[in-house]
């Protein structure tokens, strides 16, 4: 599994008062609302209220705006694969933390991993994010058959289908989870865990 990567800028240092990172977090509000074809530079210029040459001053355009949010969220993701919980033990056990964490990224990245999840590779730049979500997807499956064969699911569970299962409900997500006050992120997470596991261990 490749490593993930630094995330690219070609764009210029940010002017004072208007960052790269807040004019990346409304890009991915727009590229969510409108879809990332649907959504124009005079678009995010009039959303951002500056001009676009204000915009270019940071970026080279929106496919580099697509490029880092779609980066951001695979950065993330990937950054758990490397945790100490994720690289050692059993398998079951470190797939119950990679999903516990999954979650926890979800929530705490969740414009970003929306539009990750809403790709469907009309770019170059989408095609490269679809590659890497391949080598995550296949990461899990791997420690899902990795459990299989350790004995620790029930008898008769398909890994392989137990993998694209257990993230479709985690990805599903971003179609209702909308955070609000006094909600505990691991809270969530301990109810997805609790859910996917409880049926799954031997």
């Amino acid at each position: 599994m490749a490593a993930a990567g630094p995330v690219r800028r070609t764009g210029s240092p940010g002017r004072p008062g208007y960052d790269l990172d807040s004019l990346l977090a409304v890009a991915v509000k727009v590229f969510n609302d409108k879809g990332y074809d649907g959504t124009s530079m005079e678009a995010l210029a009039q959303r951002l209220g500056i001009t676009k040459s204000s915009i270019y001053h940071h970026v080279s355009g929106k496919a580099e705006l697509l490029e880092l949010a779609l980066a951001r969220a695979l950065n993330a993701l990937f950054a758990v694969t490397t945790e100490d919980q994720v690289t050692s033990g059993r398998s079951i056990d470190r797939l119950e933390y990679l999903v516990r964490r999954s979650v926890e990224v979800l929530v705490t990245e969740l414009p970003y991993v929306t539009l990750l999840l809403r790709v469907r590779g009309n770019t170059a730049v989408e095609r490269r994010a679809l590659a890497r979500r391949r080598e995550f997807d296949a990461f899990v499956s791997d420690l899902v058959v990795a459990a299989a064969e350790e004995g620790d699911l029930r008898p008769g569970i398909d890994p392989a289908l137990t993998s694209r299962l257990v993230f479709g409900m985690v990805n599903s997500l971003i179609e209702w989870y909308r955070p609000r006050g006094g909600e505990s992120v691991s809270e969530l997470a301990d109810a997805v865990v609790a859910l996917t596991f409880d049926g799954m261990r031997a």
